[in-house]
This record gives structure tokens, sequence and C-alpha cells, in this order.
């Protein structure tokens, strides 16, 4: 009886065991998948462009290679997040308004260098 209840037990804990084991789904799986599915919704009604629009502009303004991009809901405006890595070795943050693509902000550093130079614009300073 007692080699019984040693054997229950240990399979109790061994089960217990694998149950914290096994791959839990991660919240921000699902947050992703969420942003995404709002994103492409939104497109689809015609709210904002599609993404691949607003790197076309950004591409074509700040030369480079795309690290992130989201779409953002900023106090009810959204907007395009893209963090660009430059030729130059700097990482830019642009700001877009989703619905139309109006370039609203860049942030980075070093942003008075590129006074004069393509994809300069006055609100940079």
């Amino acid at each position: 009886m007692q080699k019984k209840t040693i054997l229950a037990l240990t399979g109790l804990a061994l089960g217990g065991f694998l149950l914290t084991a096994a791959p839990l789904p991660l919240r921000a799986d699902d947050d992703h998948r969420r942003d995404h599915d709002r994103a492409r919704e939104a497109v689809l009604r015609g709210e904002v462009l599609p993404l691949r629009d607003i790197l076309e502009r950004a591409e074509a303004e700040f030369p480079g290679r795309l690290l992130e991009a989201e779409l953002e809901d900023d106090h009810g405006r959204l907007t395009y997040e893209v963090k660009l890595l430059t030729e130059d070795g700097r990482v830019l943050e642009l700001v877009y308004d989703a619905r139309d693509g109006t370039l609203l902000g860049v942030e980075g550093r070093d942003l008075e260098r590129r006074r004069g130079h393509r994809g300069w614009r006055e609100q940079d300073r």
C-alpha cells in the first residue's frame, strides 16, 4: 500500500512537472496577431494606407534598412511608426499619418547634419 502511494505521488509530481514544462501560448504573440488583424482590417476598410506604401515613401526619403514597423493609435490618430537603419549607420524613427502618408516627424541622432540632404524636413529640427 505504501508503494502505491509513493508511485501515485511520483506520478502526480511528474505530471505536474510536465504540465509546467509544456509550452504555453505567449501573450505577446496573441497581441501581435491582434495588431496584425486590426491593421489589415483598417486597410481593407480604406481607413489607412497599406504599410507597403508607407515603406516605399520611407525608403525614398531615408535610404536604409527596415528594422521595425508598427501601426499605432496615437490618441485617436492612426500612425505608422517606422524604424530604419540609415546608410550612414544611424537609427531613425519615422512617424507617418496612416490615413494619408504625411510624414509627421523624425527622431534620431544628428538630424541637423541631414539639412540639405534627401529626406530633410523642417520638423526634423
